[in-house]
């Protein structure tokens, strides 16, 4: 019997935002990767006084099976590809799907951020955040661009990951914090009371509560 540990996405980034207190008015960056993590960074941002936005990362779907990938892509162009699963994909496959995503992704930059670049990275802490890790696949995507921008420091926080993927991540982050590791791990779903699906006006909402009430500038 699965184990329910959040009510909600907002519960699980009130109770992360706590698991990273030492970050607290420390001028970090928080950076949430859409649409699922953007209500847990929102909250983990606010508690630590942090400045906040979105890192665009996708997921590379299987052609018969979009809802399992091969790798991911982040906003710079970086991509990750996960050896095991691409064996099953050609390489004309994964040309076509980079570039889908590709799409996809301007379309959010666009759509959800206004067309805006991200803040600047380099030289800072960024506290990278989503509702959990499946396959970890974006989360690597989104390490690759801020390794590449040159960030001090990259913590991945997350509610909740499965036990082999947290050890991955693990390894390529400055520091995880992960606040649950099921034992028998399936979908992140698993641990929320509440879990759908957030939409594009979910985001954009979040995004503007967070400007009109939080933002510096």
């Amino acid at each position: 019997m699965n184990k329910i540990v959040f009510k909600n996405r907002e519960d699980a980034g009130e109770r992360l935002a706590e698991a990273l207190e030492k970050y607290k008015g420390q001028g970090v960056l928080v950076l949430s990767i859409p649409r699922g993590g953007v209500e847990v960074g929102f909250q983990v941002a606010k508690h630590l006084l942090a400045d906040f936005s979105i890192l665009i990362a996708r997921k590379l779907p299987f052609p018969d099976n979009p809802e399992a990938g091969f790798g991911a892509m982040s906003e710079d162009g970086s991509v990750v590809i996960l050896k095991e699963a691409s064996i099953w994909v050609t390489e004309a496959e994964i040309k076509n799907i980079v570039q889908e995503q590709s799409e996809e992704i301007k379309r959010r930059v666009n759509v959800l951020r206004n067309g805006k670049p991200l803040p600047e990275i380099s030289g800072r802490t960024v506290i990278l955040v989503d509702d959990g890790l499946a396959m970890g696949s974006t989360m690597r995507a989104a390490v690759a661009l801020c390794r590449k921008k040159m960030a001090q420091k990259i913590v991945v926080a997350v509610p909740v990951s499965g036990e082999r993927v947290a050890r991955e991540i693990d390894k390529i982050a400055d520091e995880t914090v992960i606040l649950e590791i099921p034992e028998f791990f399936q979908a992140v779903a698993q641990v929320y009371l509440n879990w759908y699906d957030v939409s594009d006006k979910e985001v954009i909402e979040i995004l503007r509560n967070w400007e009109k009430s939080f933002s510096k500038e």
